[in-house]
């Protein structure tokens, strides 16, 4: 890291701490030539790789315009989108570590976007998972009734 005063490549960490929901760390160095104090943030990058084998950064605002698409005329915040997001994120980096899929995005998104909007899922899944008929929408409404069920049973338990 160099030096913004002298552009030196000698400094030491004064202080480091956890950013960003610990997505990144804050460091503070002094360098060692000059003793100027600077701070430093360092952060994991997720890479999603495409269909055609371009690799890109993880962008959760693609995310959040994927889904406000599918979420046009309902009642979903845009702080509930970005909760999703970062939600999905998580949950990519769990499962696939620092590289993923991008179709394992897509996946990741529809059970976060079920809980929060059952019709936005419809639209999100018809899109994502290519429907081609009214068979294939009876088929995913009925997977959210039994969801909803199981939910509900599993309410009733606690």
């Amino acid at each position: 890291m160099l030096c913004p005063s002298c552009t030196s490549d000698h400094s030491r960490v004064v202080d480091s701490r956890a950013v960003e929901h610990g997505v990144s760390i804050r460091r503070r160095r002094e360098c060692i030539d000059c003793g100027t104090r600077f701070t430093t943030v360092e952060r994991s990058i997720l890479l999603v790789t495409k269909r055609s084998g371009v690799t890109e950064e993880f962008s959760r605002d693609k995310v959040i315009k994927g889904v406000r698409r599918a979420c046009q005329g309902r009642n979903v915040s845009d702080d509930a989108l970005k909760r999703l997001a970062h939600e999905v994120e998580q949950s990519v980096r769990a499962v696939h570590g620092s590289q993923v899929q991008a179709n394992q995005i897509g996946l990741a998104i529809l059970e976060p976007l079920r809980n929060l909007d059952e019709v936005a899922y419809l639209r999100f899944a018809s899109v994502y998972k290519s429907f081609d008929s009214a068979e294939d929408f009876e088929h995913e409404i009925e997977s959210l009734r039994a969801h909803r069920r199981a939910q509900q049973a599993s309410d009733l338990r606690e």
